[in-house]
């Protein structure tokens, strides 16, 4: 049985066994010499990036909080401590292991989970 899927430039047929993983689907690139559907990796680097604003979003919200409280509270550590996780939040998708990820493997392994959490590509 074949499945009609549409790739970034257009409809095209591919088999339900050559569907690469859907988190990317927006990166999706028909390959003529293997006649399979890849994953366009700057594509699914931008939909990576994408991927962390979102997901950073509510934790620099919740760090804002905790700062706040720091702040009333007078506590330069906790100060200090909430302003490098802000910067690291805010820093996350211009990291190199995503700019310099060549593979899909490698690009799935640059979430920094001590930064934003589990993972969604596990």
């Amino acid at each position: 049985m074949t499945t009609m899927i549409q790739d970034k430039n257009g409809v095209i047929a591919a088999a339900p066994s050559s569907v690469p993983d859907r988190h990317f689907r927006n990166a999706w690139v028909f390959d003529d010499d293997k006649a399979a559907i890849t994953e366009d990796i700057t594509e699914a680097k931008k939909i990576f990036q994408d991927k962390i604003r979102q997901v950073r979003g509510p934790l620099l919200d919740a760090e804002d909080v905790v700062y706040m409280k720091a702040l009333e509270a007078d506590d330069a550590s906790a100060k200090t401590a909430s302003v490098a996780k802000k910067k690291a939040l805010r820093d996350a998708p211009a990291a190199s292991a995503i700019t310099s990820a060549d593979t899909m493997a490698k690009l799935k392994a640059a979430w920094d989970e001590t930064v934003l959490g589990a993972s969604p590509y596990k």
